[in-house]
């Protein structure tokens, strides 16, 4: 195989495109982009272009995006609430294309790019989800070759939009939701066979997506924890014995459908047989379904500035899934600071931990709660997950890990250029 060498330069010219700021971060996918774009960012040089909503402060996402990237432009997106979304939502039912990709098709957001694309000689465009990869990035310098495309998955769009079509609730959602994932599924897989390479983060997701485009040349680039801003402390509180805690953003569909299940069907179970046991749930935009649980064992925290300290004073972490994809934040960060995790078989999907040794696996109520119920009440077993939880997101998630395995890819894509270049890419 021929070496990146030969195009005279290690350090690569790379374009990030993300349908947000990925910093600071406050949700998974923004920890998934700035883990990566940070690790990389000694390496290579950085553009990063993110749409942005009017509620985030673009000024210090611009600050903390400059740490790692030689340039920002942050681009004004449609908001995601109200009004104008439901109006766009309705359109997009008589529409061949999703209402995600209506969403983010922004005139403004085009000329950006290609404005990028035509004064800079970029080696890969990487785009992270699938609802902006359909933007023209087409636009080179004359005489350049055209960059190398990879779409980075963080979890499988059109497996996400499937299952929030079986299970969301209300006659109006399950009529758009019904209407609208068979649309992300042929735009996704079309994106698949077009772009030059696929990463995901977990080889199920990985398989399952070859299943239905077998000829993409793809990479599993695991989720990540920084492991040294979540690691123990000696300032951290010690842990409580008797507080579970769930943390994410409650905004978010499978996050507020795992937290309805816990708190309708397992918590009451623990409750019944650990009176002092305590829930607490942080994470930003609780919603009204959630907040109405609030009472003497359930705290909805909200948003905070540092998660740390709730996550050294609980007793047990959990993850009570039933939808999703990708691999979970919530159990890396948790093990990261040594914190015994409870978690579905799917919320721990993707992640190499071996039930009985690095978490506990639990799946229907019963089981859950008595497996939470177990850590509660032995402290040696909480300890030792936590060790063994940490010992494994040291060996195996930590973002420079990853980094590593996403510059392989982008390499490998970029000899695959060298050998099999089509003289027609060249702008004369």
């Amino acid at each position: 195989m021929r070496r990146l060498a030969t195009m005279g330069r290690d350090r690569l010219d790379l374009l990030y495109l993300s349908p947000f700021p990925p910093s600071p971060p406050t949700f998974g996918a923004q920890r998934r982009v700035q883990g990566l774009m940070a690790a990389g960012g000694g390496r290579h040089d950085i553009t990063a272009v993110s749409l942005i909503t009017p509620e985030l402060d673009a000024g210090s996402a611009e600050r903390a995006m400059r740490e790692y990237c030689r340039e920002v432009v942050l681009v004004p997106a449609r908001p995601w609430r109200g009004a104008q979304k439901r109006m766009l939502q309705a359109r997009s039912l008589v529409s061949s294309r999703s209402f995600e990709r209506r969403l983010y098709d922004l005139p403004r957001l085009r000329r950006v790019l290609d404005s990028l694309l035509s004064r800079r000689a970029f080696d890969v465009v990487t785009v992270e989800l699938p609802f902006l990869a359909h933007e023209l990035l087409a636009s080179v310098p004359r005489g350049r070759q055209r960059p190398r495309l990879v779409l980075d998955e963080p979890h499988i769009a059109l497996d996400l939009a499937r299952q929030q079509a079986r299970t969301q609730s209300g006659i109006a959602r399950r009529i758009h939701n019904a209407t609208n994932w068979p649309k992300i599924k042929r735009e996704e897989m079309d994106l698949w066979r077009r772009f030059d390479g696929v990463t995901f983060c977990s080889e199920k997701d990985e398989a399952r997506a070859r299943a239905l485009v077998p000829s993409m040349r793809t990479a599993v680039v695991p989720n990540a924890a920084d492991v040294q801003y979540f690691k123990p402390r000696p300032s951290d509180p010690t842990p409580d014995g008797r507080t579970v805690i769930f943390f994410g953003a409650i905004n978010y569909y499978p996050n507020v459908d795992g937290l309805l299940y816990l708190l309708r069907e397992i918590w009451p179970l623990i409750a019944r047989s650990h009176p002092q046991a305590r829930l607490q749930i942080v994470g930003q935009h609780p919603t009204p379904e959630i907040l109405a649980f609030q009472g003497p064992s359930v705290e909805v925290t909200g948003s905070v500035d540092d998660v740390r300290p709730h996550l050294a004073r609980a007793a047990v972490s959990i993850v009570p899934l039933r939808i999703g994809g990708g691999t979970r934040f919530k159990i890396l960060e948790a093990m990261a600071m040594a914190r015994p995790v409870v978690s579905t078989s799917l919320g721990a999907e993707g992640i190499e931990a071996e039930p009985e040794r690095q978490l506990l696996v639990a799946d229907d109520p019963g089981a859950f709660a008595r497996a939470v119920a177990r850590v509660l009440d032995d402290a040696q077993l909480a300890d030792r997950l936590g060790r063994e939880g940490r010992s494994l997101v040291e060996r195996r998630y930590s973002w420079d890990a990853a980094a590593q395995r996403l510059d392989l890819f982008f390499r490998e894509v970029l000899v695959s250029q060298i050998t099999s270049a089509d003289p027609g890419e060249v702008i004369g």
